[in-house]
């Protein structure tokens, strides 16, 4: 007795169909999986036979083997439980129907039969779509997610017996419909706001034009100065996520199983904020089967590095890949997987061990020895790809009791985005969005200076003895600056603020 059922896998961030082959013929009793199967699959031989047993089915005392094809690809996950089930029971003549051949089927058993949530559903859905699959039964907890794919039956089952029934046309179940469009149609809530902060109105100033170019930022203060504060704002003055990059943030966020309860699609920007003991795995992805990290969740958002440089040497490095190349790959023997990492990195640090080096009421106690060995933490090549370095001191008394409140996010963003339509038109046909992700050619063709920019940039190379790289920023941060003056040309005074925004080219320190 032979059956096949169609089922997938995620590899990275994609999808590959697998075919669940189950062969039940005479002698003793035995279950076996082959096909490259992980420990979770060799385990659900246990919650296939019980689950069954216990949904009052017949599990037959015969030679039973599972085959998951391709057999060359390792397979992970308790998503395969539910086809090799219904492989049973189809071969076993309990399913009497060919309709499971249009399915594509997954989902995790319980022993009683009921269905538990997967992970991947997203991504399995869309190439499930590509093969012209006519529908997808799955886990009803997952449903939602699946039905963000237009085109595609997905029927959701909460047990084993109401697949079967589903399979024998004893039941209908009602496809899932998801109406992405009316998602998009309001605009999004945040609980913060930039007009909570007080004071620090030149940082506010930075970060706006952090948003409205995608630049990396670093913020350098004493403890108490507010640089956490200002990040975890920095979100609700970015553009909202367009479908095509809520859909691409939502594949990362099924695969690693963080998709939020309520909503089957990320729509906020990605705001993470990983403590300084993070392992260079925590943080670049990866793991025996490799997993999106920290970077990957931060697709499209914010990553955001309280105590900057107290992360390990090694993790801060892995950070300059997809700071120059929006993508992280992570290579093993057996194989290596490319996740995306178009991120806005917002570092914060001390500007001394102690904190209050040029602090205005405490005493710095450190050497100049230690602030320079506490400031080279960061390696030179890190520090380049920051492109604003931005001085955040502690508030006054007079800005500390002050009654009124600042600039709202919605006005603030409502620049950003301005000028993020600008960037849109400038690089329309190109395969960037903002002027952070410019290369050479673009900064040659789109970075036009008046002769009093140019002089003064000349003279800024000179005395911060700038390198190749922090030249590109100050243009790329100037020509930012200037689509917020809604000007084509980059004047001396964008290129002013620019050249203030790289502090710690200045021997500020000691």
């Amino acid at each position: 007795m032979y059956a096949k059922v169609r089922s997938a896998a995620v590899y990275g961030l994609e999808s590959y169909q697998v075919e669940v082959e189950v062969d039940i013929s005479s002698g003793l009793p035995n279950f076996i999986i082959v096909g490259l199967p992980d420990t979770a699959i060799q385990e659900s031989r246990e919650r296939v036979r019980s689950s069954i047993i216990n949904s009052e089915l017949e599990f037959p005392l015969k030679r039973i083997v599972v085959n998951l094809a391709p057999a060359d690809i390792r397979k992970e996950g308790p998503s395969f439980d539910l086809p090799i089930a219904l492989g049973i029971l189809k071969a076993t003549g309990q399913i009497k129907t060919n309709l499971i051949k249009d399915y594509l089927i997954l989902g995790e058993l319980s022993l009683d039969g009921k269905l538990r949530k997967v992970d991947g559903t997203l991504p399995i859905s869309l190439q499930a779509k590509e093969k012209g699959v006519k529908g997808i039964v799955l886990p009803a907890q997952n449903a939602l997610e699946a039905a963000i794919v237009n085109g595609l039956e997905v029927k959701p089952v909460n047990h084993l017996r109401e697949a079967l029934e589903f399979f024998n046309g004893e039941k209908e179940i009602n496809s899932v419909q998801f109406n992405l469009e009316s998602i998009f149609s309001g605009n999004i809530q945040y609980e913060l706001d930039f007009s909570e902060v007080k004071g620090q109105e030149h940082v506010k100033r930075a970060l706006e034009v952090a948003a409205s170019g995608g630049h990396n930022v670093l913020m350098i203060g004493p403890p108490g100065s507010g640089k956490t504060m200002l990040a975890q704002r920095l979100p609700t003055i970015l553009p909202d996520l367009s479908l095509e990059e809520s859909i691409e943030v939502t594949k990362i966020y099924s695969v690693a199983g963080l998709l939020p309860h309520n909503s089957p699609l990320v729509m906020r920007r990605p705001f993470r904020s990983p403590h300084h003991t993070i392992s260079v795995a925590g943080l670049a992805g990866g793991g025996q089967y490799p997993r999106p990290g920290e970077i990957s969740l931060s697709h499209q958002g914010v990553l955001f590095l309280d105590e900057f440089p107290e992360f390990p040497k090694n993790a801060l490095q892995v950070l300059r890949q997809p700071l120059e190349d929006g993508k992280v790959t992570i290579s093993r023997v057996s194989t290596s997987i490319t996740y995306p990492a178009m991120f806005t990195l917002i570092g914060a640090m001390n500007p001394c061990p102690c904190g209050y080096f040029g602090d205005r009421l405490r005493e710095c106690l450190c050497s100049p020895s230690k602030i320079n060995q506490y400031r080279g933490k960061i390696s030179g090549p890190l520090m380049d790809r920051i492109d604003i370095h931005v001085e955040v001191p502690r508030l006054t008394k007079e800005e500390l009791t002050r009654a009124s409140e600042g600039e709202l996010s919605k006005e603030i963003k409502e620049r950003v985005e301005k000028a993020r339509r600008i960037q849109r038109e400038r690089f329309k046909g190109l395969k960037i969005t903002c002027n952070a992700q410019m290369k050479p050619k673009q900064i040659k063709n789109f970075c036009r200076l008046t002769l009093d920019a140019c002089n003064l940039l000349e003279k800024a190379i000179e005395e911060l003895r700038l390198s190749a790289r922090s030249y590109d920023k100050i243009l790329k941060v100037s020509r930012t600056i200037a689509d917020l003056d809604e000007k084509e040309v980059i004047e001396i005074g964008h290129i002013a603020e620019a050249i203030q925004y790289r502090s710690l080219d200045r021997n500020l320190w000691v």
